[in-house]
């Protein structure tokens, strides 16, 4: 069984990757099984992040790898906050800490303002090599209050266009069919079976 690397230590990102690439008769595993030092993310594209988490963990543990990099894309807040997702209110910030950071600069914003839209990038490499880097995106708007217990991140602001619910309160499966990391994680499973079948 091939095993490959999802480079990544949170873990409700991974259950997502998990499922998501279920079926495929790959071996999964994540960083949280070595001992490892993460690249710090210095890129300046959601692009240039995955590529570096995915070259840096491909070189260090001699593995087939898939990393990604995720964001929110805020119009009205000239693309913030972008590659700074992650730590938009602050080093140490939870995810409610940027729900709140987020609402309060959209405060008295309109909804027909308010368009945004999720983007995934994954990086595949292997033993340091770059194979493919894949791209996903879920369009969409900011609500103005956080609804939903479930997902992760934005999920319980961020509403995908076509629906009235947030990302936090569609079940699982309803929010990968048209997810920003379900729709690059697609591709990426097309490019993983590919590769295989050319170097068994």
């Amino acid at each position: 069984m091939k095993k490959i690397l999802i480079a990544s230590t949170n873990k409700k990102k991974l259950t997502e990757l998990q499922d998501l690439l279920s079926g495929l008769g790959l071996d999964l595993i994540s960083l949280s099984e070595f001992k490892f030092e993460e690249v710090a993310e210095t890129g300046k594209t959601f692009e240039e992040n995955a590529s570096l988490k995915a070259a840096h963990a491909a070189k260090t543990l001699n593995r087939w790898v898939i990393a990604d990099d995720s964001g929110l894309i805020v119009s009205f807040l000239n693309g913030k906050p972008g590659v700074y997702s992650a730590r938009f209110a602050g080093p140490g910030c939870t995810y409610q800490d940027n729900n709140r950071k987020l609402l309060r600069l959209l405060k008295n914003v309109p909804a027909s303002k308010r368009r945004a839209k999720f983007v995934c990038v994954m990086s595949l490499y292997e033993n340091g090599r770059r194979v493919r880097t894949v791209r996903g995106e879920c369009a969409g708007r900011i609500g103005f209050a956080e609804r939903g217990k479930r997902g992760f991140g934005y999920d319980p602001v961020f509403i995908p266009q076509g629906s009235s619910k947030s990302f936090a309160e569609l079940g699982p499966a309803a929010k990968n069919k048209i997810s920003h990391r379900g729709k690059a994680l697609r591709a990426a499973k097309k490019v993983v079976l590919n590769y295989l079948k050319k170097n068994r």
